[in-house]
Formats: C-alpha cells, structure tokens, sequence
C-alpha cells in the first residue's frame, strides 16, 4: 500500500467524530514556549533545540490485544503462552479495567456470589490461574494488589510487549474488512505508537478498534420483534445500562469533619427514591446502584456522567455524615472514590451470531461453543440512582448457557476478534455476558482462535467455516478453560496408553456426626452423585425439642448438565421422638442414568440436624434461598434456589448412606473433564483414612516422558471475588498441597511441597524413559480425604 492510498484509509477517532484539531505543524521547529524577541534569538542555537516531532515507535507482531481489563491480560497472556507475538495496550496507567484498583469491582461469571444454581461454575484457563494466585496472596480482597500480580503476570511473558497509558485513536486499514495497524499514545512519554499485526483483538470495553475499523456494531435496547425476546422492558426504563461510582470509607478512630464541595448533590432524599438502601458501612460495590446514564451518550458523553456521579457521591457521603440520619459516623472518613465510572454498557459488535435472551434460557448448546456464561440477565434503568424503578431487574436460567464462536469476531471485519462485553449478543443477552469473567472466557478463546489462524493463513470466521473448531475447543480445554458438555481429548497424551491402578478407592457410607448441630430455619439439602440405580437408604441423627414429624424429598435436574432441583421423584414424611433420634429415610425411586440428586430435609422448627466436619470434593451442602416466580409475560421459569454456605460454614449433614456410592474410581478420573459436570464428580477419591493415595501407570514398553500435568481440585462452586469480599483461606481445602512423583525404579522424579493451583505443568529438566509413574498424593486435613481430577503425561 502506498502512503497515498494509506491516507485515504486511515481512519481516525477525530474525524469518525467529527472533530476538528487545530495545531502546530509538528514536522517544524518552533520556539512556541515562550515569546522570543531578536534579543534573545541571537543567544539561541537553533541547531541545538530538540526535534518537536514525538518520537514515534512501530512494531510488527501476530495478535494484538487493544484494552488492558481482565479480559485484554488473560488474552494476551493466553496468545503469548501458544507462541505469538503480543502487544497489549491499554489506556489507563493500570491493568485490570473495571476490577482495578482504580474501580474496584470484583471479578465474577457464572458463580453469581454463588447465590444461584451454577455449581461448580468459576471459570477456568488463564482467569482461574490469576484469581486463585490472587486468593493465595490477597485473600483480604486488597485491589492495589490485584493490579500488582497482573502486571507480574504480563511482564513475566516474553512474547508481550505491554504498553500502558497508550490510547488508540486511529486505524490504518487494509482495503475495507481489514485492519492493519492501530495507532496510539501515550500521554507519559510522548510517543506515538504504530503496531501492525496479522489479528486484532478488541477488549477496550467501548470499542475503540471496532468502530474506527467499521465493524457492525448495536447500540441500545432492541424491540421485542427484532430477536423475539419477551424480556423487553418499558420505554422509560431506559435503553442502556449506566456508569456506576464507587467508594470506600474508613472509621479512623478519632472525629472527622466532612464540609461538602460545592458540587456535591443536595436534598437527598427527595432527589434519590432509594435513599433507605443508604447506609453507613457501605463502600466498593455494594453501593453498586449509584448509577446513572439517562439519555447520554455511553461513550462520547462518558465525561459527563462520571461528573454527575462525582455529584451523587459527594452529596450521598455529605448524607450519611451530616444528615444525622445515620449512627457512628462521628468517625468515618472518606478513604477514596474512583476517578473514572465503571462502565456497564456502550457498544456490542455484530458477529456471525447474536446471542439472544432465548439461547441463555433454553441453555441452547452450541456445536462451536467456546466459552459460557450463567450470571442472571440484569438489566438497570438508565436513570439509575434518580429512578422509581428497582436498582436492577434480574432474571435466571435453570443453568449456564454457551457462548458460540461465531459470537466473538467480527461480521465485516475479517481480522477481528472481540473480547470482554464487546461480543456479538443482544441487548437482554447482554445483560448477562457483560461481566467479566463471562467477557474473558470470550477473550481467551479469541486469543486460541489467532494461534489457529495464524497457523493456517486464514480468517477467524473460517476456523469455523474450515472445520476448526474443535481444536480450538481442545486448544481451550487444554488450558484449563472449562467448556460445558465438552470433553477433553489428546491423542499425544501417553496415560490414554497406558493401564492405571489405584492403590484405594472411596466408597462413601458415611458422613460421621462430628460436627455442630443445624437447626432447620429452612430447607437444606445434600448434593450428592449417584449412579444407574435405585437410590440408597439414608440415616440421618437429628434432634426434636417436642415430638413431630419431619419431612424429606427427593430431587433431581430436569436436564443432566444442571443443578436446579425441578424434579422431585419422592416425599416421605417420619415420626420423630423428642430429644436425640436416629432417621431412616428409604425414597423408593431408581435412576435410568449417572447423575446428582438433592436430599432435602424440609424446615422444621424445634428441630435440628447434626452435621459433618468431613468434607469431600464433588459433594455440598445447600440452603434452600428465594424462589424465582415463572413470568410469561417476560418468558421466565419457575427457579427454586438451592446454595450453598461460604466456609467456614457450609458443613455437610452428616448421614449414613446404604449401600455406600461408589462413584468416585478409575472412570471418573479418565473423563477428561476437571471439575464436576454433567452429573458425575469427574474425580478419583481417596477414603478419608488414607494418609497417602497412591496412583500408578503402566505402559508395554518404556515411555520417554518429558511433560506431565495434574489437575486438583480447587473448589470451582467457590467465587473468589477478587476485591471487597474477603475469604476464609488463602488455599482451597480439597487442594492437594504436598505430592512426588517417581519412576519405575522408585526415584523421586518431582516433589512438590506448597501447590496452591489447579493445574500443575510439570516440565521435567532432563526426560525420563520408564515403563510406569507413581503419583503419590499426601492428605493434607484430616477431615478431607485425597482427589485428583486428572493425569496427563506427554514426550
């Protein structure tokens, strides 16, 4: 392309907004700093005055990743790792977006707070590597130290340059579908950056690079004709979600006065219809509804929404302090607010698919699914804070739904990808895909999705049309990231070779009454696996202040992928005595296939249940919460919600299980997938008195081994919110800390002391040739027996 032709194609933030920019010819030399007269010109050199033309840098590389969120670093980090060559941009002086230290939202998908029926749900690949790193060091929630471990995590990749406070405002195109390079600067140090590259991903949140490229993009809420949803909303709610604002308040032990500015918001309770939800520890996100938008423009009027939350914050903190409305404020200062809005909604760019409110309800599973989501579909009213409405109105799915492929590249732009809450989906849809560990699962297929093109010379859509897809799904799933109904496949994996044995193996027939007693406030239930069979007799120890009856049910999941309890296959309702008894409850029913059920103990006042302090991978002990209602009129089904308690609490009812469940051998832990799923615990458990589980293989022939992975348990239903929330442990409990590895002959071939990841890569210095491995696994609580999920080896 000739610099004429490059001009003409350049397509430019100014200019697709219609701006006009006024200034100096750069390519002159100018003393524009000061007024010179012929005085002090002749004490000038000329020759010695520094070049006014910026500094400009360019780069050519595979992938690059515009916009520095979770999703852009996990992207990047992902692409880098498979052998590209990365630059990462990102506009602000952090990495992190919307979960930095500079907005403070945590990190959350499908796990909802675990407040919904997504067991096992946390997102996996590079996402789950950095929140789990995040827990082991940052347990508290500590932002400043998220934004710290990303940074880390990027640095500590060669393959990615990492350009920081760099915006993008221009794009050089090749022809009309195809992006060439992107041009930014950075504020810090002046430079103009050009960086060209084979593919492009867009993970800037307003889609910086999709609209100046011209990719098809959607705007708004849509009417209920365009994708037949039913979930449409009246037209004074507002057609786009808004910014919110956040803060934090500290009590520093001594009076604090607060004099408010002048610009801060006034008459709070006649301007804020929820001014009762107002309270004095508040901070972060749980004054998540301090949101505001209306009818302002989500991008080009970002600055004027930011200004009028600075207003409601101000005036909201000017309330609790002074209004004498609120207790032990005397003090209480305020620590922080964020200087940018966290952004909700701007853009969504059309790819080959919409994702529609229907595919998330009917959990629509999709052949080129690459990512899921199962956060509730959320929609806010665009006047937010000043609205009469609720803060959100939120509806769920019985379960996660997937996310196609075909979602996350662009329709008219052939080099294309989008991550984060840019993908191709409806505005209902969006309600549910715009969070960030949803939006990053996209970004991390995108990202596998360029190694594959790259490779092959071809464009993202054709790795769907090409028949690419399921590499890109076991690319994925090799990572670690998690794909609903996918299975995990390798034909280099030497343990598909290989014949394992077990030195032991659970059969579980008891939980023992060691714990606390629970009353029955509500109803609570025990998830548990069951096989192709008739379902076991259960004995539980409870204690009656008065002689009653006590009632017990018997659920499962209309659809085997889920956790929602819409089936109940049995009542019985038993006499119980005063004081301490013992329950024998037999249900009567069969099951035709592998899958989990729900026992459920009914409330009952004057009565509590004793628990376990055993825990046990696979296995929860869930609380009966609030019921969804089935709306019609907005195409919703009945929910009854069944989650589970955040440790410490949270502990299994003891039981006694006749015969015992068996579903925890071999064949589990060859499934190829690492987490529990469609209905099986997909994991090999020790019994809880093996101190050391022992797992060997054995090939025919001696096996030259150079790589082998492991893949543990750690705790998928658990949120680990990145920020606000603190945690109970830095360490998952069912994680396997402490295991060897040996050869044939015995020898310690790798030990590990202190693991605190899911998957473990072992890359061995010096390759083994041996015809078995020993993989001895070390209990590290006495109340959690050993589990493994998997075992790769590979030459």
């Amino acid at each position: 392309m000739n610099t004429s032709e490059t001009k003409i194609r350049r397509r430019t933030f100014f200019k697709t907004c219609g701006l006009a920019v006024v200034g100096m010819d750069l390519s002159q030399k100018s003393l524009a700093t000061e007024d010179i007269n012929e005085t002090n010109l002749q004490q000038v050199n000329i020759n010695q005055l520094p070049d006014t033309q910026l500094p400009c840098v360019k780069e050519q590389v595979d992938y690059v990743v515009v916009g520095g969120g979770v999703a852009g670093v996990c992207s990047a980090i992902t692409a880098a790792r498979a052998g590209l060559k990365v630059v990462l941009i990102q506009d602000r002086p952090v990495l992190g977006g919307n979960a930095s230290s500079e907005v403070r939202l945590w990190v959350l998908g499908a796990t909802s707070h675990m407040g919904n029926n997504n067991r096992w749900a946390r997102e996996g690949g590079v996402l789950d590597e950095l929140i789990v790193e995040n827990m082991y060091r940052n347990k508290e929630g500590n932002p400043i130290f998220f934004d710290a471990l990303l940074l880390e995590k990027v640095w500590a990749e060669p393959n990615i340059l990492l350009l920081l406070n760099t915006a993008v405002y221009t794009v050089e195109m090749d022809g009309q579908d195809k992006v060439r390079t992107v041009i930014g600067f950075c504020s810090q140090n002046s430079t103009r950056y050009e960086i060209s590259a084979s593919y492009f991903c867009d993970a800037s949140g307003d889609g910086i690079v999709g609209f100046l490229a011209g990719a098809a993009f959607m705007v708004g809420a849509e009417r209920s004709e365009i994708f037949g949803e039913k979930f449409i909303l009246p037209d004074d709610y507002g057609k786009l979600l808004g910014h919110s604002m956040y803060f934090y308040s500290k009590d520093v032990g001594h009076p604090v006065k607060y004099v408010a500015p002048a610009f801060a918001l006034k008459d709070i309770e006649a301007k804020i219809p929820r001014y009762k939800n107002i309270h004095r520890d508040a901070s972060g996100c749980r004054l998540w509804w301090l949101e505001w938008g209306d009818d302002q423009d989500r991008v080009f009027d970002s600055e004027k929404i930011k200004d009028e939350l600075w207003k409601v914050v101000y005036g909201v903190w000017d309330y609790i302090k002074n209004s004498g409305k609120f207790e032990n404020v005397e003090n209480l200062t305020l620590e922080w607010v964020s200087t940018i809005p966290g952004k909700r909604e701007s853009r969504r760019f059309k790819g080959d698919y919409i994702l529609k409110q229907q595919d998330i309800v009917e959990q629509k599973q999709f052949e080129d699914a690459i990512a899921y989501g199962g956060w509730a579909i959320d929609l806010h009213p665009g006047t937010g804070v000043y609205s009469n409405y609720p803060g959100c109105t939120q509806y769920h799915s019985k379960g996660v739904y997937t996310i196609p492929y075909r979602s996350i590249y662009s329709h008219n732009i052939s080099n294309l990808f989008f991550g984060g809450r840019l993908i191709s989906v409806s505005h209902v849809a969006f309600g549910s895909t715009r969070v960030i560990a949803t939006g990053t699962l996209c970004a991390q297929a995108a990202a596998l999705a360029a190694v594959i093109c790259k490779k092959n010379n071809i464009s993202p859509r054709e790795v769907y049309l090409k028949g690419f897809v399921k590499k890109l799904q076991m690319d994925l799933m090799q990572t670690g990231h998690y794909i609903p109904h996918i299975e995990l496949e390798n034909e280099k994996d030497l343990i598909t070779k290989s014949k394992i044995t077990l030195n032991e193996t659970l059969c579980l027939s008891e939980l023992p009454a060691d714990g606390t007693w629970q009353p029955l406030k509500k109803d609570v239930g025990m998830l548990l696996p069951f096989g192709k069979r008739k379902v076991p007799e259960f004995i539980f120890t409870v204690k009656a202040e008065e002689d009653t009856t006590l009632d017990f049910e018997f659920y499962i999941s209309s659809r085997l992928e889920n956790y929602t309890p819409d089936l109940c296959l049995s009542k019985k309702s038993y006499t119980i005595k005063n004081g301490i008894s013992s329950v024998r409850v037999r249900f009567g029913v069969s099951l035709k296939e592998e899958q989990y059920g729900l026992v459920v103990v009914k409330k009952k006042d004057r009565v509590s249940i004793a628990q376990s302090n055993v825990r046990l991978t696979g296995i929860l002990s869930l609380f009966q919460g609030r019921i969804q209602e089935k709306d019609d009129k907005y195409g919703f089904e009945k929910i009854t919600f069944y989650t589970p308690e955040r440790r410490p609490g949270g502990k299994n009812l003891a039981l006694k299980i006749m015969p015992g469940l068996d579903c925890f051998g071999l064949s589990q832990l060859q499934l190829g997938v690492f987490r529990p799923a469609n209905g099986s615990v997909n994991a090999w458990i020790a019994p809880l008195s093996c101190k050391t589980a022992q797992l060997t293989c054995y090939w025919k022939a001696p096996q030259t081994i150079r790589r082998i992975i492991l893949w543990f348990d750690l705790d998928y239903d658990h949120a680990m919110e990145s920020c606000l929330m603190g945690h109970p442990e830095n360490i998952m409990p069912f994680c396997i800390q402490h295991y060897k590895i040996k050869d044939e002959t015995g020898h310690v071939i790798y030990e590990k002391l202190d693991n605190h990841q899911a998957k473990n890569e072992i890359c061995l210095p010096n390759e083994v040739k041996t015809s078995s491995l020993v993989v001895e696994l070390y209990q590290n609580d006495p109340d959690i027996p050993v589990s493994l999920f998997g075992i790769q080896v590979f030459n």
